[in-house]
């Protein structure tokens, strides 16, 4: 009878699985790059603005904050970001977006966080990096602790973009750090004004002047009534004589 049981529940465990797995799609279980965990001590940590519990799951778009002497930890597959006081980061899976203050982020699986319009990534994904990035007032600094990081930095201004030219990159190496401007360029507020010899005068069709005004020469009439005249110079009267 015991094991007429057993046999029952044996293939009863089967087919719970195969349906299981049926029914998950198959990202579920094949991916787990966007499984986070944030452990903190539960003061002064924020999560979507509400207060965080000591340990909690993380999903995409999740917005955490660290006041004052707060700080927390993202645990990943892969990879940990301690995060410092005062920051404000958004987790989103593979990316991380700091709005301000610094990570410190150790990874094996390529992770990268972007400030503004600067991406920082590890230069090999298959090996372990070390890597830090603080953002304030304005200026993104990198540390690269362990192997190398690049950044890249993309134009705001659509004129370079369409030209091909709105992307640089830098690589910091290993035990070096590099500073980048957080807003990486913006259209001109003002429109550039008409270049020397352009214009509405200078684009203006030609109109052909009569010289006969300019080159008439005066007759008889016109040296008497010249020479007559109460506002005309004698001097030039003469002349005209």
């Amino acid at each position: 009878m015991l094991k007429i049981v057993r046999v029952v529940l044996l293939k009863w465990h089967h087919f719970v699985c195969r349906q299981t797995a049926a029914i998950l799609p198959v990202s579920l279980l094949a991916d787990d790059t966007a499984a986070a965990m944030l452990h903190s001590n539960g003061m002064g940590v924020l999560i979507n603005k509400k207060l965080a519990p000591a340990s909690t799951a993380l999903l995409s778009d999740d917005l955490i904050e660290t006041q004052k002497e707060a700080i927390a930890r993202i645990e990943a597959s892969g990879s940990t970001t301690d995060i410092n006081p005062e920051t404000m980061v958004q987790f989103n899976g593979a990316e991380l977006v700091l709005e301000h203050g610094s990570l410190l982020v150790n990874t094996s699986r390529g992770l990268k966080v972007r400030v503004g319009c600067l991406i920082v990534t590890p230069v090999n994904n298959a090996e372990w990096t070390h890597y830090d990035v603080a953002d304030l007032h304005g200026r993104v600094t990198v540390s690269a602790l362990k192997n190398d990081v690049n950044i890249d930095s993309r134009s705001s201004n659509p004129e370079r973009a369409k030209q091909g030219g709105g992307s640089d990159r830098v690589t910091v190496r290993e035990g070096d750090q590099k500073s980048r401007e957080e807003k990486c360029g913006a259209a001109d507020s003002k429109a550039p004004g008409p270049a020397a010899g352009k214009g509405a005068i200078m684009n203006s069709p030609l109109v052909p002047l009569d010289p006969a005004p300019f080159c008439r020469v005066p007759d008889e009439h016109s040296r008497q009534s010249a020479s007559e005249s109460p506002f005309v110079d004698r001097t030039a009267a003469a002349s005209l004589r």
